[in-house]
């Protein structure tokens, strides 16, 4: 049975009650009994200032890039780190003002461009230089503890991309913050307060802990899994599955004929998925109230798996075969419109351009393992588990 962060927090909260408190935290901030960690805290006597919501709000009630304003359900005040301009994404000068400790608990799912640890990373930012300790209770990485895809380049930083590591970087949250403060020098107070019983070998269901939604389109550990290349599909014309009771783990097209497709798929053989032939009408976002055709994604071998190479594989399977009509999609995303989104996602533009020149996927993979062997050998000195 693994204990969070959170778990072994509350076997000790006296040291708690003199200080001035706020939370980071989201409706996957729960302790073994199902509660919030803000009620489980305020119980105790520790008082809690604020608390500060990341994308999503408080109870994950807003779609991706909606921005959150008001939000109810808890007895303090509530404070959106995820508004309608950039300047949201960090907390004002005067919320800082009052509190000397931070403390973080959000279920994180593994992959760079899930926003949490992005806040996190922020945060830091916004609290460094100051009389502020930031606490991370650490909970599982879902995905384990593999690396893969390229490193972002820095010109391209945005807030699916605060972070210098790969689309799948296989560290905890609490290990990110680590690796943050020292590669961006952040004079920054940071305690880490460990699992028990935790190991990058196993899988969410062998943690023992129940899976609280994290964000309206992540409804299961298996979407989890997939999304660290499926959710490359938010850079194109093509549907990632919103709308629908399983996003991401299918995608689709009007322009997509699915036999077609899946042949061209299997020859690729990325691994340890089988793709099947559907059809689907999404009842918002991308082509709403459309019937798409498109292909789910059944990961047979989750440890042959490699989503970042299997979203790769799937994009080049699509340009290959429709040309003129695949399209990367070129506005506002994520308060970013200096770049594509698919480039931001990516973290550079280099693999659009290679998808435009038709480029075999094994040629990406060999772009991409430099990165992956450095950025493994860097993280080695952060991480705090087997």
């Amino acid at each position: 049975m693994v204990l969070t962060g959170l778990d072994l927090l509350l076997r000790d909260t006296e040291r708690l009650k003199k200080r001035n408190i706020a939370l980071i935290a989201n409706q996957t901030s729960v302790g073994r009994d199902l509660d919030y960690s803000w009620e489980l805290l305020q119980r105790r006597g520790v008082g809690i200032r604020r608390i500060f919501s990341p994308e999503h709000g408080l109870f994950a009630t807003e779609q991706d890039q909606v921005s959150v304003a008001e939000q109810p359900g808890a007895q303090c005040d509530i404070v959106s780190l995820y508004g309608d301009s950039a300047d949201t994404l960090l907390p004002g000068e005067h919320f800082l003002q009052d509190i000397d400790l931070v403390i973080f608990d959000i279920q994180d799912i593994g992959t760079r461009y899930y926003t949490y640890s992005n806040t996190l990373a922020m945060f830091m930012e916004a609290a460094s230089g100051r009389d502020i300790e930031i606490l991370v209770l650490d909970r599982p990485n879902p995905l384990g503890g593999s690396v893969e895809g390229p490193l972002p380049d820095p010109a391209y930083r945005s807030f699916v991309g605060v972070l210098p590591v790969p689309p799948r970087h296989g560290m905890t949250v609490g290990e990110l913050a680590r690796l943050y403060r020292d590669e961006k020098k952040l004079d920054v107070n940071l305690t880490v307060c460990a699992m028990q019983g935790w190991n990058r070998s196993m899988s969410f269901a062998e943690t023992g802990l129940h899976w609280i939604v994290p964000s309206p389109n992540m409804p299961d550990p298996e979407t989890a899994l997939v999304y660290p290349g499926m959710c490359l599909f938010e850079g194109l014309n093509v549907s990632e599955g919103r709308g629908t009771t399983t996003p991401f783990l299918h995608f689709g097209a009007p322009f997509i004929e699915p036999d077609t497709l899946k042949s061209r798929l299997d020859a690729m053989e990325p691994g340890g998925v089988v793709f099947r032939k559907t059809y689907f009408k999404p009842s918002f976002h991308k082509y709403t109230g459309e019937t798409v055709g498109g292909l789910f994604l059944h990961v047979t071998d989750p440890h042959a798996f490699r989503p970042f190479k299997t979203g790769i594989a799937i994009v080049l399977a699509l340009h290959e075969l429709y040309p003129e009509k695949l399209r990367f999609i070129d506005e506002v995303y994520e308060f970013n419109d200096e770049f594509p989104a698919f480039d931001l996602l990516c973290g550079s533009a280099v693999p659009r351009n290679m998808i435009g020149e038709n480029r075999r996927v094994e040629e990406f993979e060999a772009l991409w393992r430099r990165d992956e062997t450095a950025f493994s050998s860097l993280r080695e000195r952060y991480l705090l588990y087997a």
